[in-house]
């Protein structure tokens, strides 16, 4: 069936079952998304389980615009008028992708109204779909400049997924029924993560990462994979570079198509692919992509959320679940064909609840198979728990403190240096270790940025503590930003203190002058927080 003859079908199906007096002028496919156009958008909004039922019985992921949004500035004011003063409404963010305005607000219960009505009116006055969130604590400059690149690109972006939306509801082609995984990379090995997943009618690559301390690569040039441009889409797990690092590159060489992420994730990545090439520029090492191809990224990233069924290609469906690794980080479920194989991929992931995020998910409606990470999968390898950890750590720390010296604790950016930041703040606000300065140093400051921009990942406790209680344990007083070799030259030659900086493997950033200034005295300690510990 042609494109244009199934949307008029679904249009015709979606006719048959609103309310008489809602118009539905257009339907078309955006991405994963059917995206359903009307010139009646505060009728659909009054209609509160319309899209719900829409959704269960096309087997669709819906979403309703009005076929004409409000210009941003003038629904800003209009948004203003609406909602009751004391919000403390900070920063709007237009979404032409989604039609949804996102609102930052220091109370957003007030924005969203009694049982959401504030939340209608709004939808009714402007067309936008809004969407509250709690301010974030920390500014992220990361955040900021991803929503402005994604506004700059908007018609450019609505052509893509409307693109991809069409590619992805094609008719299927194939009678035979397989599937074959093609292990890329990071099989009997730490790093360049990569599978391809392949079908009769599909091809989806699960990850694209580089190798940490080391110049390989993915074996990207393999005939299942090449040309890139024959791949229906990337699925990314989380953004630790040996995951992400070398998505960028794909788009180097001819790739085209869409990176699926949670949204987390799609930050994270973009900040650390940034940073990668910074870190390779001043080592002098060579580079393998530019900033533009991290622009490409970002302008064909696609983010989704946990739970969130999703068709990706004609014949495979895509939802993420809680890996509880990182920020963001996710297990890739896919459903092969009709009923035909369920398989999912880990990524890295991690059972326990840690101070950061809750256990990963495991829990499946079906499942025939999983690739799962084993770092630490080996009979001999049980890890000491965190409360034995974190007492190892002060152990440390006092000692270290106590004969004048200062402590080196190399960590990712992403998520090892926020757990390394609590435990830290908690052991000094309990007086288990001195009150001394924290250094951070690299990118760990906007990553902890990030981290509060998205508090729904981040696991109920440490979430109350921070939004409920007042209490943010990563703007203690303690921490303070590194800023310039300057200052670290300062942080080298000053008191004891603490110094928690990147790169985690000691392959590059940072973490290496302080090594040459800091590694010649015996009164310092150097602090293995990742895997290699």
């Amino acid at each position: 069936m042609l494109i244009e003859d199934r949307l008029k079908e679904l249009k015709d199906k979606i006719n048959s079952k609103v309310p008489a007096g809602i118009n539905v002028s257009d339907v078309e496919f955006e991405g994963p998304e059917l995206v359903i156009y009307t010139d009646d958008p505060k009728k659909f909004a009054d209609e509160a389980d319309l899209i719900k039922l829409l959704a269960r019985d096309l087997r669709k992921r819906i979403v309703v615009r009005p076929n004409i949004l409000e210009d941003p500035e003038k629904a800003t004011t209009m948004i203003n008028a609406v909602v009751p003063e004391g919000a403390g409404i900070t920063d709007m963010f237009f979404d032409p992708d989604t039609g949804e305005v996102l609102i930052e607000a220091e109370k957003p219960g007030v924005v969203i109204g009694k049982n959401g009505a504030t939340l209608r009116d709004i939808t009714k006055e402007i067309g936008w779909t809004p969407k509250v969130v709690r301010t974030p604590p920390i500014e992220s400059v990361t955040v900021k400049q991803t929503r402005q690149y994604l506004r700059a690109f908007k018609d450019e972006r609505k052509e893509f997924l409307r693109t991809i939306g069409r590619r992805i509801h094609r008719d299927i082609t194939s009678k035979d029924r397989w599937l074959r995984v093609t292990t890329l990379g990071c099989c009997r090995e730490v790093g360049r993560a990569a599978f391809l997943l392949t079908t009769p009618e599909s091809k989806i690559l699960i990850d694209c990462g580089d190798k940490p301390g080391s110049d390989g690569v993915p074996y990207l040039y393999v005939p299942e994979i090449y040309p890139l441009n024959t791949l229906d889409a990337v699925v990314l797990t989380h953004a630790h570079l040996d995951h992400c690092g070398l998505i960028p590159l794909l788009y180097k060489y001819g790739y085209q198509g869409p990176v699926y992420s949670t949204p987390a994730t799609r930050d994270l990545a973009v900040m650390l692919q940034l940073d990668y090439l910074n870190v390779a520029v001043n080592d002098a090492n060579q580079v393998p992509y530019s900033s533009k191809e991290v622009q490409e990224y970002l302008k064909r990233s696609i983010t989704l959320n946990y739970g969130s069924v999703t068709d990706i290609a004609p014949d495979v469906k895509l939802t993420y679940h809680n890996a509880g690794h990182i920020l963001g980080s996710a297990i890739a479920h896919f459903h092969i064909g009709d009923g035909l194989y369920n398989i999912a991929f880990t990524g890295d992931f991690n059972y326990g609840k840690t101070r950061l995020f809750g256990p990963a998910t495991s829990q499946f409606p079906r499942l025939e198979t999983v690739f799962m990470e084993s770092t630490y999968g080996g009979s001999e390898d049980i890890q000491p728990s965190m409360a034995d950890a974190e007492t190892k750590l002060y152990e440390i720390i006092n000692e270290t403190i106590k004969r004048g010296g200062k402590v080196i604790i190399p960590a990712f950016a992403v998520g090892r240096s926020q757990e390394v930041m609590l435990a830290i703040e908690e052991g000094m606000r309990l007086e288990k270790i001195p009150k001394v300065k924290v250094f951070l140093d690299g990118m760990i400051k906007e990553a902890t940025a990030i981290h509060t921009t998205y508090p729904e990942y981040l696991n109920p406790d440490l979430r109350k503590e921070i939004f409920q209680e007042g209490h943010n344990p990563f703007l203690a007083d303690c921490f303070v930003q590194v800023d310039s070799p300057a200052i670290r030259q300062e942080v080298i030659g000053g008191d004891p203190c603490i110094i928690i900086t990147t790169s985690g493997m000691l392959n590059g950033g940072p973490v290496m002058e302080y090594l040459y200034g800091l590694a010649p005295y015996e009164q310092n300690s150097l602090v293995f927080v990742g895997y290699q510990a």
